[in-house]
């Protein structure tokens, strides 16, 4: 079975690429992989799924699933978003849809980020 990648949007990778601490950066994250699986909480903790329309050609990379710490937590956000145990299945279609899943909140999680760190919540039904 191919690792999948965790695409970034491109519209969000300068706030990815800010989150990191790298080269003079003093993001509080050590690696993409840690962003995005903070994203990803986030989003869908604020119920926030967003698809990906373009994602980033540049820094960030996609990210593989063997750099996240506990790449886990993808399987654990698809299950708890479909609540079908058969996501979990080992094979490329369920692999697939996990990190389309994941990715879809971590585009939401970063949102909500972006409204966060710039002083605007994005209201919404579900947070009240």
């Amino acid at each position: 079975m191919a690792i999948a990648r965790v695409y970034v949007s491109e519209d969000k990778a300068e706030l990815v690429r800010n989150l990191r601490s790298a080269q003079g950066n003093t993001g509080p994250f050590r690696t993409y992989a840690d962003v995005v699986s903070f994203a990803a909480v986030v989003g869908f903790n604020g119920s926030r799924k967003v698809p990906l329309d373009s994602y980033s050609r540049k820094e960030p990379d996609p990210v593989p699933q063997e750099q996240f710490r506990n790449a886990n937590n993808i399987g654990l956000i698809a299950l708890a978003d479909t609540q079908a145990p058969a996501i979990l299945r080992d094979d490329d279609e369920c692999d697939r849809r996990r990190v389309e899943i994941f990715q879809e909140y971590v585009n939401g999680g970063l949102e909500i980020l972006s409204a966060e760190l710039s002083g605007t919540w994005i209201m919404r039904s579900s947070y009240c």
